[in-house]
């Protein structure tokens, strides 16, 4: 299994739009690392994503270039920057397909150390927006390594 976490796209100021849309280079972005993950033909079933809408637009344009046949959901909780990861956490344990989740710091860095450490303190990859972590594991039980890294940085940006 494969699960990838994506940290939104860069977003306007609160000051610009309260609602905090991508801004142009927030776009531009999600769309290099959609077409930059496309090409290694990922299995991806789903994507999730928090209920902001940088994050909605992130997953929006991974599922425009990664397929139409993947189911998009909106987490109504579990997503948000300084969520508990204890719910998104025990569903990755239930999941059997390869899954994008799309959200937010502090929440991902938790999340991330919390599957490879066991405990949410470990600085582990250094995410900016537009950032993709694939992890990887052989078995449900077994490890999770992280098996790639992508960033507006890689890309060109």
């Amino acid at each position: 299994m494969k699960l990838y976490l994506v940290q939104h796209g860069d977003s306007i100021s609160k000051e610009q739009n309260a609602d905090r849309p991508l801004s142009e280079k927030g776009v531009i972005d999600a769309q290099r690392l959609a077409v930059f993950m496309a090409r290694s033909r990922p299995n991806v079933a789903r994507i999730i994503h928090s209920n902001k809408i940088r994050a909605r637009e992130t997953a929006r344009h991974l599922s425009d270039t990664l397929g139409p046949d993947l189911s998009v959901e909106e987490a109504v909780s579990g997503l948000a920057p300084n969520d508990s990861t204890d719910l998104i956490f025990e569903a990755i344990g239930q999941w059997k397909e390869d899954v994008i989740i799309v959200g937010h710091m502090p929440f991902l860095t938790r999340l991330l150390s919390r599957l490879m450490t066991g405990g949410e303190d470990a600085r582990l990859v250094d995410f900016v927006p537009g950032t993709a972590v694939c992890l990887e594991r052989k078995s449900a039980d077994g490890p999770w390594i992280i098996s790639s890294v992508l960033g507006p940085r890689v890309m060109g940006r």
